[in-house]
């Protein structure tokens, strides 16, 4: 992989101070070499500093490839959907055409420009003479890179290439964590459909027994009034289910770029559980780890360019140096066009005296663009540390969930159980069963919900740990200074 500038190398990424880094780009733009991105001085004293580990005493990382980490979760229909999802980024792939072709004109600034031109005439009247007089000429013209113009041009179009082609990449790391998160909500909501259905049939059931109980003199009317409001309460949130799970796959059929039906009938007929992801193992530290996103690298690029910028408008105020000159054939006849040849060439050099201030306008703006990317480059590196241990402490909270739950169902399903068997033999009353009833419903759909957010912290985590993406499929070349000066 190609290593970026020296802000993205991330044993100086660790500690940077914004007047700190300020102050560095003004002095890079200040010299007549291609300004570059220097490592910031460690023993600075600096606004915060990237940690040497992670807040989270259990934070974890899967400890396979992380690159297609959907895959993991060993779910068909998921990873299908995200495929699908990362094969249509025709937007940010224009973008990435556009600043390549604008990558291409700069670095052509490095050639001399040449132009050919002819002419043909022809006399008439009287005194006109025979023939057709011709003449043929080239024209060049070359500016001289003397103080970095050109060259700061070159590289900072090359920082916009390579920042728009890691916000590429991170458009589909993204794109990758929606589906995958779009997935398990809709396979939890098809699982929280079907335990609906489920309590449903039995609260049915427990209506016919209270209508035979009361049939029979056991029991009043009041019982089965309470049954009826149960099974009517459990009935009006089927259809809700069901809308919310045709929505659901009807956004993931977008996703997909395909109309929707097809999500839906499989996510319908495909009875599966939410998805399980795989145990894990501690993860590398923060440093590595923000060197791996490629959000990161895209606000380094782009820092890189802002920092060219100042070069290319503090060499606006040093002299111009151009060369120029041409060739050319004589008038005559086309059959000894070339015997008369002539040619000159001119080296001219000007400099800016005044313009009322427009230059130096332009470098303040440059300075000020430089300052904002700073701040962009800090903000993207507190966003992924954040993202990182938020999505480690739901992991944790969701593996813990789990495991209660998981006892809570037990307990709720013998309860409930017990329940049913007393009232049909007349040991207690129904409130009894509804009561036992509405805790497992209750227990049932909160280790769901338990399990689905275990899924979507571990899609969130392995995404904030830059997951998502092949780096070996990506080389985005950039210039590095070597100066430490």
């Amino acid at each position: 992989m190609t290593q970026l500038p020296a802000p993205v190398a991330l044993c100086g990424l660790a500690r940077l101070r914004r007047s700190a880094c300020a102050a560095v780009l003004l002095a890079l733009a200040g010299g007549c070499t291609t300004p570059a991105m220097l490592a910031p001085d460690p023993d600075t004293d600096l606004s915060f500093a990237v940690p040497e580990s992670w807040l989270e005493p259990a934070a974890s990382d899967p400890g396979q490839d992380i690159a297609a980490y959907w895959q993991q979760l060993d779910d068909p229909l998921l990873s299908e959907l995200v495929a699908l999802s990362l094969m249509d980024n025709r937007e940010i792939a224009a973008r990435l055409d556009q600043a390549r072709a604008n990558l291409r004109r700069a670095e052509a600034g490095n050639w001399p420009t040449l132009s050919a031109g002819g002419t043909a005439a022809r006399d008439i009247g009287d005194g006109a003479r025979n023939g057709l007089p011709l003449s043929l000429g080239v024209d060049a013209a070359w500016e001289l890179d003397l103080f970095g113009q050109i060259s700061g041009g070159i590289a900072a179009a090359r920082g916009d290439f390579v920042a728009q082609g890691y916000a590429l990449v991170d458009l589909q790391r993204l794109i990758a964590g929606q589906a995958a998160i779009g997935t398990i909500t809709a396979r939890a909501t098809a699982q929280q459909l079907a335990i609906a259905r489920e309590t449903l049939a039995i609260q049915q059931d427990n209506l016919q027994i209270a209508r035979w109980r009361n049939q029979a003199g056991l029991v009043s009317s009041l019982d089965v009034e309470q049954a009826r409001s149960q099974l009517a309460q459990t009935a009006a949130t089927i259809p809700a289910l069901e809308a919310s799970l045709a929505a659901s796959a009807h956004a993931l059929s977008t996703m997909a770029g395909e109309p929707p039906g097809r999500v839906l009938a499989a996510l319908q007929q495909q009875a599966a559980a939410v998805p399980v992801p795989p145990a894990t193992a501690g993860f590398t530290p923060p440093a590595e780890v923000l060197h791996r996103r490629p959000d990161v690298r895209s606000a380094e690029a782009a820092l890189f360019a802002s920092t060219a910028r100042i070069g290319v408008a503090r060499a606006q105020m040093l002299p111009l140096v151009r060369l120029t000159g041409n060739i050319g054939t004589g008038p005559d006849s086309l059959g000894n066009l070339f015997d008369l040849v002539s040619g000159n060439l001119l080296a001219s050099i000007s400099q800016l005296i005044f313009d009322g201030g427009r230059t130096q306008a332009g470098i303040d703006e440059a300075e000020a663009a430089a300052h904002v990317a700073v701040i962009d480059w800090e903000d993207a590196i507190l966003l992924a540390l954040e993202e990182v241990e938020t999505a480690s402490a739901q992991r944790r909270s969701a593996d813990q969930r789990v495991d209660i739950n998981a006892e809570a169902v037990d307990a709720a399903t013998n309860s409930a159980l017990l329940a049913r068997s007393q009232y049909q033999a007349g040991l207690t009353d129904f409130r009894n069963l509804l009561t036992a009833e509405s805790q497992l419903l209750n227990a049932r759909n909160q280790q769901l919900d338990a399990r689905a957010d275990r899924a979507i912290a571990f899609v969130r985590l392995t995404q904030a740990l830059g997951g998502g993406w092949n780096q070996n499929e990506f080389d985005f070349p950039l210039p590095v200074s070597d100066r430490n000066d």
